[in-house]
């Protein structure tokens, strides 16, 4: 069971990242180190979805360039084992392909979104949605291919160079894990990842960041 459950911590962390219709009030169910987690009921499935909140000293383009940055998920989004671009159609607008490694003896995951990526020229507030795109990419060996994905990223500046991200995801992480054991690890998962970027943005190569399609 635990090992179940430390899977279940591993999908609901390793999304990166469509707007939800609110089914029910926000919960707080966690504030720490400057992260807040949230959970609630989703309409129309078993299944709980959460929201996290956090502020980083950065800019906009610092932001975007972690996420851009795939091959570094391994080193901060938590249990990654892959992330790739599989089809790009502009800088803001392509197919990403990301695997999960499960602790034995769960198979691991994988997920195919279409990346989306927006910006409000007169708030500068950033939209970012990744709507699952399950067949877009074969099927690999080893691999269960995550059906129902569905996130966004607003990310949004503040005063004295800090941004405020909030991400918000809704996963079915398929098998036969149910989905009570699924929505009893909505907290820790996503808190990790979280974290992680919030040490990885400080890196220079971020920080420094200029990206000619987001307006700091």
């Amino acid at each position: 069971m635990r090992t179940v459950f430390t899977f279940v911590c591993v999908i609901l962390c390793s999304g990166i990242f469509v707007s939800f219709h609110a089914p029910a009030e926000w919960k707080l169910q966690k504030l720490e180190q400057g992260i807040s987690v949230y959970t609630r009921m989703a309409e129309n499935s078993k299944f709980k979805e959460l929201k996290s909140v956090t502020q980083y000293k950065a800019s906009l383009s610092a932001v975007i360039a972690v996420i851009n940055d795939r091959a570094s998920y391994p080193n901060w989004v938590y249990r990654c084992g892959e992330c790739k671009v599989i089809k790009k159609i502009s800088a803001t607008d392509l197919y990403q392909y990301q695997t999960v490694v499960a602790p034995w003896p769960v198979e691991n995951r994988d997920f195919v979104v279409h990346y989306q990526l927006s910006q409000d020229p007169k708030t500068k507030v950033i939209h970012i949605h990744s709507s699952c795109h399950p067949n877009f990419y074969p099927l690999q060996e080893k691999h269960v291919r995550i059906q129902e994905f569905r996130a966004q990223w607003i990310i949004s500046p503040l005063p004295n160079g800090y941004v405020n991200v909030e991400y918000q995801l809704l996963v079915n992480p398929g098998g036969n894990i149910p989905a009570w054991l699924v929505n009893l690890a909505v907290v820790d998962g996503p808190f990790e990842t979280a974290l992680g970027m919030k040490e990885w943005i400080k890196k220079d190569i971020y920080q420094q960041a200029k990206l000619p399609y987001i307006v700091d």
